[in-house]
């Protein structure tokens, strides 16, 4: 089956930049909706960006328009999460999920057993 693996994240400063990326294994990515979540500790999962199976479809939520840019490579079998000007709020773990669709900038997947979640990778914003 379909694994996801996050990576790219680290430390860095108020207005630094981070390229997340997210690698599939195991099947094609290219017949997927993708997703970008975070979770900061003690708070909410929350849905960042969505982009649909070819690349035409793409949103974000408020907070972070204008500052992160989602793209896809399925030649590549990847998708990736350009973070720029990053803020101390954006510290959280990122996460990368496939869905049917994307609803808005949340991925969603509507089958009960179908959305479980990878290790995520950690991102940290210091002032």
């Amino acid at each position: 089956q379909l694994q996801l693996v996050e990576s790219g994240g680290g430390l860095v400063q108020s207005g630094g930049s981070l390229r997340l990326s997210c690698a599939a294994s195991g099947y094609t990515l290219d017949v997927y909706d993708i997703g970008w979540f975070r979770q900061a500790p003690g708070k909410e999962r929350e849905g960042v960006s969505c982009i649909s199976a070819t690349g035409n479809f793409i949103d974000y939520t408020d907070s972070v328009k204008g500052r992160f840019t989602i793209s896809r490579d399925n030649s590549k079998n990847s998708a990736y999460l350009q973070m720029n000007n990053l803020k101390l709020e954006d510290t959280a773990v990122y996460y990368c999920k496939t869905c049917p669709w994307c609803s808005d900038y949340v991925c969603h997947e509507p089958r009960s057993g179908l959305d479980s979640w990878g290790k995520g990778t950690l991102v940290t914003v210091s002032s």
